[in-house]
């Protein structure tokens, strides 16, 4: 073990929450303290069981310490708090969830620590810094670019691919254009990423992380809300994913075929052929229109702040690498992933659609850019945000 143990608080404790637990504990400088509130019974008496090609199958697992609730946490300084419960401003805040750490019994006797923020979506931080302010100073918040392949798989089992990777970077409201770490910034970006790096993960880090967080939501736009609904996980758009197989003769789309892939590749479709072909002639370019739409709101506002055409700004390239790095994922015969949005909706539970939609369509109407598909994707999820919602106020779920 190397360098201090920093004491580390997780709150909101499903898939993604318990992964990064985990990847903490691993690397021996942390000692983590978990919040877990609709699953701690279970996880108190029978612990965590991971399911991860990465991190092999652990029966058991246990953070440092569980509490039920953040107040029942809030009895120790901590030097990091990470957030990785759903952001659904509709229901509730994520300044509430945290509130006891706001109290003035643990401002009296605790400094602020340094939020952490796993959640999806864009201006997730607002709320929180604006409640941090109100204590005096500048609030101390990191915020994430999370690409994992993770599911609860019921309380107390966490599925996970082979693969975690985090972008993370300082938030600063209302400032898109620093584009270079202060000192004190990237001490405390790197104290964080190698607890992270140590323990397995892997991580970037970047001077301006909202643009980096855009990138990330293009693919939950696109592909979380199509699975949403459809009911149908990602790898079921056949003609984009598949295994290959002996069974039948097609040809791929050059961007969608890997750069070593013969054209004439003997290729087996999740699918019938016919529906397979409709759905490489209209799906497909559906989603690579919209897609299209998400990357023209992207330039005019990065391009507009002088970040350039490569990947240290918002590449044209970025579609192709979208639908490619989805396609790798999901042409593997053992991808199981399925998005978080679905299975909230198919579990009857609240979906992210405002932070990952809404604050896109928002974003448009304020630059005037039109986003007639991104819209139509928002407008279908707000009925079935509208039904998941009644039904839990009404107790059907």
């Amino acid at each position: 073990m190397s360098g201090p143990v920093k004491e580390v608080l997780l709150v909101g404790f499903g898939a993604v929450g318990a992964i990064y637990s985990l990847i903490l504990k691993r690397s021996g400088l942390a000692r983590v303290t978990a919040v877990a509130r609709s699953n701690y019974d279970i996880v108190k008496s029978e612990g965590v069981h991971f399911q991860s090609r990465k991190y092999a199958n652990i029966r058991g697992w246990k953070p440092d310490r569980l509490c039920k609730s953040v107040a029942e946490a809030a009895d120790t300084q901590y030097s990091y708090v990470m957030v990785a419960t759903k952001a659904i401003p509709e229901l509730f805040q994520t300044s509430k969830i945290l509130e006891p750490l706001r109290s003035q019994d643990y401002v009296a006797r605790f400094s602020q620590p340094t939020y952490v923020l796993l959640q999806n979506g864009l201006n997730v931080e607002v709320d929180l810094y604006n409640s941090l302010k109100a204590l005096g100073g500048e609030p101390s918040i990191i915020s994430t670019a999370v690409w994992i392949g993770t599911n609860l798989l019921a309380p107390n089992v966490v599925e996970h691919s082979d693969f975690d990777r985090v972008t993370l970077g300082v938030y600063r409201h209302k400032d898109f254009t620093t584009t270079v770490n202060s000192p004190q910034e990237s001490s405390l970006l790197a104290d964080y990423g190698k607890m992270l790096e140590t323990g397995g993960s892997t991580i970037t880090i970047v001077p301006e992380i909202q643009r980096m967080k855009f990138i990330k939501n293009i693919w939950n736009v696109a592909f979380s809300s199509i699975a949403t609904l459809t009911q149908y996980a990602s790898h079921t758009i056949s003609p984009l994913y598949g295994l290959l197989s002996l069974q039948r003769s097609y040809t791929l789309p050059a961007i969608f075929r890997p750069p070593s892939q013969d054209p004439a590749v003997l290729y087996r479709p999740f699918v019938s052929p016919t529906t397979s072909d409709l759905i490489s002639a209209y799906t497909i370019p559906t989603i690579t229109a919209t897609l299209n739409e998400l990357l023209v709101l992207g330039m005019g506002f990065w391009r507009a702040l002088g970040f350039p055409d490569t990947e240290d700004g918002l590449p044209a390239s970025t579609v192709i690498s979208v639908l490619e790095n989805t396609r790798q994922i999901h042409a593997k015969a053992d991808s199981t992933h399925v998005p978080s949005m679905l299975l909230d909706a198919e579990r009857g539970r609240p979906i992210e659609v405002e932070v990952i939609l809404g604050e896109v369509v928002r974003m448009a109407k304020e630059r005037g850019v039109d986003i007639p598909r991104v819209e139509t994707l928002y407008a279908l999820l707000l009925v079935v945000q509208n039904q998941i919602l009644r039904k839990v106020e009404t107790g059907e779920c």
